[in-house]
This record gives structure tokens, C-alpha cells and sequence, in this order.
């Protein structure tokens, strides 16, 4: 293999510019040559494919977002749109193809495998819901963003003596909930994958009330509810201050974290050496902290849980 491609699609997470100068600088200091194609699959099937160099990807490892941009793109996932990606990938004379994304960027890069073109998925999105793997590039930086807009939020909470419903990203996946409420010492955690009854939050209000608490955090992902209803809730039934804030997208950007940073790192030249070694259809991961290869049927047939344990313990520290 000579000459391979690296997209970026999807969602944007801190430390795909990262996951992108490793798969130029590995590709090239195994002497191959490498495009960059912007806005994902969009960009694909509109050839916008451009020679990458050393050059391209110095001092990006610290910025946020992705240089070669991302979009979401409903006619790749048409027959006619990925024969025709296909088409543009050998017009540029690429041979091999790293997309870096989340779910929805492995079934286009599996659509290429499938149609016999090697491709090999790197796991970049903030939500952390990608099975098969340690975590997915991004999460830990969007942890520490929302840890420290908690941090702040519970500095006002604790003068104005408030509730606060703080709203974090996580439509199907609560791991930024999860791990942002037990690190920023939430009250109640709420996430989309555990049942929860809106009651049972006021009954820990209460409880804290009863001991003397005069203030709470309660960190809701956006899949399990919608951050002002539930506010509105429990101001209607509790008769507390209660405000409102939803993070928004603040958490997807700002320099990745030296975790991300590395992770990214590892992961962009392991799926350049898995291509040369001439394996595809697999996403490029951890697991146990050792570098993976594993099957994008896998990858989405296998069911994503949250960590039991750690629910089980923010809900024992937040008595």
C-alpha cells in the first residue's frame, strides 16, 4: 500500500487534529503518501482530497475540532453515493482509508469494506459509546469541561444556597453524566441507560434539606430528560431555587487533554500500521489498555452498558 486517505466525520471531539497527524506522520515515515479528504463522507463523493505533508499536520495536536473539517452526509449511506466515494477513492489513487468518527462513520467505512475497499475506524466522539473499547477519543476532555463548569456552578449554588440542574450532552450514552457527577460530587445523577423516578430526586433533596444541606447539583444527560422540565419540576413541587444550566457544545471543544492527546496519538498509527499489514474492515482501539483490532460487526452488535459500578457508587457517596 502505498498512498492512503484519512476523513473525519460525524460529531467533532478533542483529539481527532491529534488522531490526524498520527496517521500522516506514521503513514509517511513508513513511506507512503497521504490525502487528507475534507468534510467527511461529503467531501468524499465532492473530491475535495488534498495532498497532506509533514507540514499539514504540525501544531494541531493541541487544538480542538478536526483541520479537515466534518459533516454528516444522508447520500453516503445510499449504494449510488458509496459507489460513487468509492469511485473518488480511486481516481486519487488512494489504496487504504482511516476514518476517525463515531458510529455512524464505521458503517460508511464499512460500506467501503464491504465493497472491497480496506478501511479502518478510529473511535472519535465525545459520548463514549462505542462498544469494544476502552474509551473513544474526546471523552475525557469533555469530562473535564463539564467538571469544571460544575466546580463553578456549585460555587454559586453554595452562595445563593440553590439547586442546579446542570444538562450535559449524552443522547443515548450517559458516561459524561456519570463520570462528571461522581467526580464533580453530584447529588443525583440521571442517565439514559438506568430508569429513574423523578420522586426519588426530591426525596434526596429532602434528605440533604433535613441534614442541613443548603445547596445540590444534579448533572442530567440530554437523553434521559430535558434539563428546564426537569428544573421546572422540581421548583413546582419542592418550592427550592432551582436554576438551570444546559453545557451545549461548549464540551466538544477546547485543546484535548493529554489523555485524548495520546490516546489519539496511539490509535491514528495504529490504524495506519493495521492497513499496511493489509487488515480491514475493524476499528483501531483499547481494550485493557491494549491496542485492538476488532470487527465493525462487532463493534455494532455488541450492547454498550454504562459502568455499573460506578453508578453504584455515586449513589452511595451522594447520601
Amino acid at each position: 500500500m502505498k498512498r492512503i486517505g484519512v476523513l473525519t466525520s460525524g460529531g467533532d471531539s478533542p483529539g481527532m487534529n491529534a488522531a490526524v497527524r498520527a496517521v500522516v506522520r506514521t503513514a509517511i515515515y513508513s513511506g507512503m503518501e497521504v490525502a487528507g479528504i475534507y468534510r467527511g463522507y461529503s467531501g468524499l463523493m465532492n473530491g475535495e482530497i488534498v495532498d497532506m505533508t509533514l507540514g499539514s499536520v504540525a501544531d494541531i495536536i493541541q487544538r480542538g475540532g478536526t483541520i479537515l473539517y466534518t459533516a454528516r452526509c444522508e447520500e453516503f449511506k445510499t449504494p449510488d453515493g458509496q459507489k460513487q466515494g468509492l469511485e473518488r477513492l480511486k481516481q486519487a489513487g488512494i489504496e487504504g482509508l482511516v476514518v476517525i468518527g463515531g458510529d455512524g462513520s464505521f458503517h460508511g467505512a464499512q460500506a467501503l469494506h464491504n465493497l472491497g475497499f480496506p478501511t479502518i475506524g478510529v473511535p472519535g466522539t465525545i459520548d463514549n459509546d462505542i462498544p469494544c473499547c476502552d474509551t473513544t477519543i474526546g471523552f475525557d476532555t469533555a469530562v473535564n469541561t463539564a467538571i469544571d463548569a460544575i466546580d463553578k456552578i456549585r460555587d454559586t449554588a453554595t452562595s445563593h444556597e440553590r439547586t442546579y440542574v446542570v444538562q450535559v450532552m449524552g443522547r443515548n450514552a450517559g458516561d459524561i453524566a456519570l463520570y462528571a457527577g461522581l467526580a464533580g460530587g453530584a447529588e443525583s445523577i440521571l442517565i439514559p441507560e438506568v430508569p429513574y423516578k423523578i420522586e426519588e430526586v426530591i426525596q434526596k433533596l429532602d434528605r440533604g434539606v433535613s441534614r442541613g444541606k443548603k445547596h445540590s447539583i444534579i448533572v442530567v444527560a440530554e437523553g434521559a430528560g430535558n434539563g428546564m422540565e426537569i428544573g421546572q419540576y422540581l421548583s413546582e413541587h419542592t418550592g427550592f431555587d432551582v436554576r438551570v444550566t444546559v453545557l451545549g457544545h461548549i464540551q466538544r471543544g477546547g485543546p484535548p487533554s493529554s489523555t485524548d492527546r495520546i490516546l489519539a496519538s496511539q490509535l491514528g498509527s495504529h490504524a495506519v500500521n493495521l492497513l499496511r499489514e493489509g487488515i480491514s474492515g475493524k476499528m483501531a482501539g483499547t481494550q485493557n489498555g491494549v491496542l485492538s483490532a476488532v470487527d465493525f460487526d462487532t463493534v455494532f452488535t455488541t450492547p454498550r452498558k454504562p459502568d455499573e459500578r460506578l453508578y453504584g457508587l455515586s449513589s452511595i457517596l451522594s447520601i
